[in-house]
């Protein structure tokens, strides 16, 4: 036999059962509040180029000052480390400390170069290479200087020094030019400006282009390139090639960043074909904001 009765529900969500046995029952809907029933206000912002392109154009305005002052703080602080971790295993032989130390360094190539143009007359012409402007001038004048607050007396400003193991002369003595000597020697300098990868290429020598134009800078003909071997890489099996090269006014032969910006172009361009092709068929011609739909 079943009792009768009826069931109730309050605004809590209890349900309340009369009749025999009757009682209030847990209901498993939530409580009528505003966060369990999402009656919160809510803010959507709606992405447009009216919107969008100012807050990126402010953001970088505000940024970019911001980024240069802390570049330039970072810069202007002075940082010194003894003993230094980067000169090991080259940091001091014969009890002496290595001018300058580091593997780095006792790796500088020292090959000697120089061209001859073989003139029909049977003389040989030396071609003039410039030792000066191959390195980079923040290098030269901002990254390396020579300790002694620029003492023209190298040979006392290194006094106590020795020269790396694998070095013929000490490093107060890679150019009689004072300005291009010690630290600041370009050569030392461009050697020590190391590459990513273990094939490259450095900079040794320039060929200053002739006043007269209609005069080229290597005359057709034979020329004898005589070098004078103190660079072994016979032990690693390494290899040397002098490369001569034309520049241009980006500079010599760099085909990766012409490669880069065809790439970049290339993809832009087909992803914009592309997105066109989909907004012409599938978009609402009514209603720009549908895109995205």
């Amino acid at each position: 036999m079943m009792a009768s009765g009826y069931n109730a529900k309050d605004e809590d969500g209890h349900i309340t059962v009369s009749g025999p046995g009757g009682g209030t029952l847990p209901s498993r809907k939530p409580e009528n509040t505003a966060f369990k029933q999402q009656r919160l206000p809510a803010w959507q912002p709606i992405l447009t180029a009216g919107t969008v392109l100012p807050a990126f154009f402010i953001i970088g305005l505000i940024f970019i000052p911001i980024g240069i002052g802390l570049y330039v703080t970072s810069n202007n602080i002075k940082e010194f480390e003894e003993p230094s971790k980067e000169c090991e295993p080259y940091a001091k032989h014969e009890n002496k400390p290595i001018a300058p130390c580091g593997a780095i360094a006792n790796s500088m190539f020292n090959d000697t170069l120089e061209l001859f143009y073989n003139d029909p007359n049977g003389t040989k012409v030396q071609i003039i290479l410039t030792t000066t402007g191959i390195a980079w001038w923040t290098d030269k004048h901002v990254k390396f200087k020579n300790p002694g607050l620029n003492n023209p007396n190298l040979t006392a400003v290194f006094q106590g020094t020795t020269k790396p193991v694998n070095w013929r002369r000490p490093v107060y003595e890679l150019d009689t030019d004072p300005n291009n000597n010690g630290f600041i020697n370009e050569d030392f300098i461009v050697w020590m400006r190391t590459a990513a990868l273990p094939t490259f290429r450095k900079l040794y020598r320039i060929i200053n282009k002739s006043n007269n134009n209609m005069v080229p800078t290597l005359p057709r003909g034979n020329y004898t390139l005589e070098v004078g071997y103190n660079y072994p890489v016979r032990s690693f099996d390494g290899r040397k090639r002098m490369i001569l090269s034309t520049i241009s006014w980006m500079g010599g032969k760099n085909p990766f960043l012409g490669i880069a910006y065809i790439t970049v172009g290339s993809v832009c361009f087909f992803l914009g074909v592309v997105l066109l092709i989909i907004h012409h068929k599938c978009g609402n011609r009514n209603n720009s904001a549908d895109i995205s739909n």
